[in-house]
């Protein structure tokens, strides 16, 4: 039997309750603290949902841990603009890396989550490094590579690399300094818009330098 749009509507419904509660409640007291019963009991769930919709906990953590951060990795996608201008690829880049910044309260929980599992590590984070942010920095990486003209990628690459992206994950780690300090960078989606415009061109710049630094025979490591 075809499910009808008010089943599906409800399957969605519970599986977004699970993958919400478990986030709070996996950010409050770890992979080993939370139970799946009180998880499934705060988002009026029964037990076997769990299995039903994610196979067993540790799923249902990779869930938690994953998804709310949306659907595409952040800055996962500079392969698809990366033959527009400089400007405007970085602009693309930034959008999209600071994007989960709009959620907030929730945002709030999975960079804790995030923080825990550094701290007491069940594998997600590895996971996350190595289907999203190394293909992101290395996306980044041949980028900059075909910008500046050069035949490989070395070090001083990868710092420019880093340092690029690091300027917008500053503003994931830091969100409660920011939001004593000068709380209208982040406080409204538009806010966010223009940090990303802003990034962009602080960006635009440090490749510039780059690119100078390297012009005037600048040492590079290897």
């Amino acid at each position: 039997m075809a499910k009808t749009p008010h089943a599906e509507t409800e399957t969605s419904d519970a599986r977004s309750r699970l993958v919400s509660a478990a986030l709070r409640l996996f950010a409050e007291k770890g992979y080993e603290g939370a139970s799946t019963r009180e998880i499934c009991e705060a988002a009026g769930v029964n037990i076997s949902a769990i299995r039903y919709y994610f196979g067993d906990k540790a799923g249902l953590y990779r869930a938690a841990f994953t998804e709310p951060m949306g659907e595409s990795p952040c800055g996962a996608n500079i392969a698809e603009y990366a033959d527009l201008p400089l400007p405007e690829v970085l602009h693309r880049f930034f959008g999209e890396f600071l994007e989960p910044l709009k959620k907030g309260e929730e945002l709030g929980l999975v960079m804790k989550l995030h923080f825990r599992e550094m701290i007491e590590p069940t594998g997600a984070w590895q996971q996350e490094i190595d289907a999203e942010i190394k293909p992101q920095h290395d996306g980044l990486v041949a980028l900059l590579q075909t910008h500046l003209g050069l035949d490989r990628a070395d070090d001083d690459l990868h710092r420019l690399a880093f340092a690029i992206t690091g300027m917008a994950v500053h503003f994931y780690v830091g969100q409660d300094v920011i939001a004593t300090v000068s709380a209208p960078l982040l406080n409204t989606p538009a806010a966010v818009d223009t940090l990303a415009e802003r990034l962009a061109g602080y960006a635009v710049s440090m490749v510039a330098g780059e690119a100078a630094r390297r012009a005037q025979g600048g040492e590079h490591a290897a």
